[in-house]
């Protein structure tokens, strides 16, 4: 990847709550306006903008400050271009440089607006909302007692938020639910940790990515260095796991990206300036060696997230499994305007290697496999009947090698209690993940007798 892709932190590809996901200096365009430019400009529409203003001065009910309405004509215009381009005060550009860092204040919660409500994108692990069941396409129609409609998305954050181990009751609308549910969730500093990994089985490793932050590229390659080391260097394949992973730095899919890839491109975005066209391609090196790899996507996984498994998809160095993903495709530029304040402005749409818009499709999955729940079954007084079970049936031939051979068989047939533990848990407690198990153990098998 070039020097220049690596600096570039201009681009920020996370839906979020009060905080974006990465940060950067970028130009929309040369400053200076051409006369032509000048001579299309609407005048009437700017008369008639100028009219409201001072109707507003001389009328409202209550003295408005100039630069508060002059701040709510640029929001407004902004925040009705797409759901992502917005203002941002001082306070709020304050808060999208904090949020590369992997820690702030809150319930836990990537979210969004979507008919006036606040949408949930996703929940963030190991926070509050994840452990209070909060999930991905819950609509929060009531704060405590402060309806959300009418609300902007950054005053339903601001309610929110508070002092950790504050209380605030969440009223939300589910899919499948016949009535609203209230959740009741205690504020927390909220600390992302960006990697996680641990062995599912021997020589099959799991990586979870929650968002893509500065160094998540390089906490990933620790911990496969990690999982190679639990499987004596012979690890056989992963699953990455991106489920309701709501993007993060773009810098940061392109190096994940980079990591299980031998070359080719990775991403490129198209925009109507010439800064935002951009390619970002692969070196060679595969910090895998080629071992397999399932991705796990799910409806909350969006924008860099949808890079990586895109990217990984029309390489074909993955197999995708899940739910189709958000489809969260454009790409937002932030802009100082002075003041402490800047635009987050959407600039450009990317494309897979394949030259595939994701933008409001999302990402189809090789494998699809519903979020489901799997209950043991309770076992039966009856055993089943198997040749062995047979009167007369015939040996194995076994019993001709001796007891060395007998006691090989046995050797053979031992399974490690970690393992089957694992899976029975797996089975229970997530489904979709046991599957994606099964699957890579049939690539690893495919590969070895390729």
């Amino acid at each position: 990847m070039s020097t220049r892709n690596r600096t570039f932190l201009a681009l920020t590809l996370g839906i979020t709550l009060g905080v974006s996901l990465a940060i950067g200096h970028g130009v929309l365009a040369d400053r200076d306006v051409n006369k032509e430019a000048a001579a299309a400009l609407p005048l009437d529409d700017l008369r008639a903008f100028t009219e409201v203003f001072a109707k507003i001065k001389s009328d409202y009910v209550e003295d408005v400050d100039d630069k508060k309405l002059l701040q709510y004509a640029i929001s407004g215009m902004l925040t009705n271009l797409d759901p992502h381009s917005a203002y941002l005060d001082a306070d709020s550009f304050k808060e999208l440089q904090v949020g590369t860092s992997g820690e702030f204040g809150g319930l836990g919660i990537e979210v969004t607006m979507e008919n006036g409500f606040v949408k949930v994108m996703s929940p963030i692990d190991d926070t509050p909302a994840q452990r209070a069941g909060i999930l991905s396409g819950d609509l929060i129609i009531r704060l405590d007692s402060t309806p959300v409609k009418g609300l902007t998305l950054r005053d339903a954050v601001d309610i929110m938020r508070g002092k950790p181990g504050s209380d605030i009751t969440l009223t939300i609308i589910r899919e499948g639910e016949e009535r609203p549910l209230k959740v009741t969730l205690t504020r927390a500093v909220i600390k992302v940790k960006s990697v996680k990994a641990r062995t599912l089985d021997k020589g099959f490793g799991y990586l979870r990515i929650t968002q893509f932050q500065s160094h998540t590229a390089e906490n990933l390659i620790e911990a496969i260095g990690n999982l190679k080391k639990e499987s004596d260097g012979d690890l056989k394949g992963v699953v990455l796991d991106l489920r309701n992973n709501p993007g993060g730095v773009l810098n940061a899919a392109v190096s994940v990206s980079d990591t299980f890839l031998d070359g080719g491109l990775i991403v490129y975005t198209e925009g109507r300036i010439k800064d935002s066209e951009l390619k970002f391609k692969a070196s060679p090196s595969d910090v895998l060696n080629g071992a397999p790899i399932v991705v796990l996507i799910n409806a909350g996984s969006a924008s860099a997230s949808e890079i990586v498994a895109g990217a990984l998809q029309d390489h074909k160095r993955a197999l995708i499994m899940g739910e189709k993903s958000f489809g969260k495709g454009s790409v937002q530029t932030i802009v100082p305007i002075g003041s402490g304040s800047a635009l987050k402005l959407t600039t450009a749409r990317y494309y897979t290697p394949n030259g595939r818009s994701i933008q409001a499709e999302g990402i189809t999955p090789d494998i699809t496999l519903e979020r489901i729940k799997v209950a043991t079954a309770e076992p039966s007084e009856f055993e089943p009947v198997k040749e062995a079970n047979l009167s007369g049936h015939l040996g194995n031939g076994n019993a001709e090698q001796g007891k060395d051979g007998a006691a090989s068989q046995a050797e053979k047939s031992k399974v490690d209690p970690a393992t089957e533990e694992t899976k029975e848990s797996l089975v229970n407690t997530d489904y979709q993940l046991y599957e994606a198990l099964n699957l890579l153990k049939g690539l690893h098998l495919l590969q070895k007798r390729g």
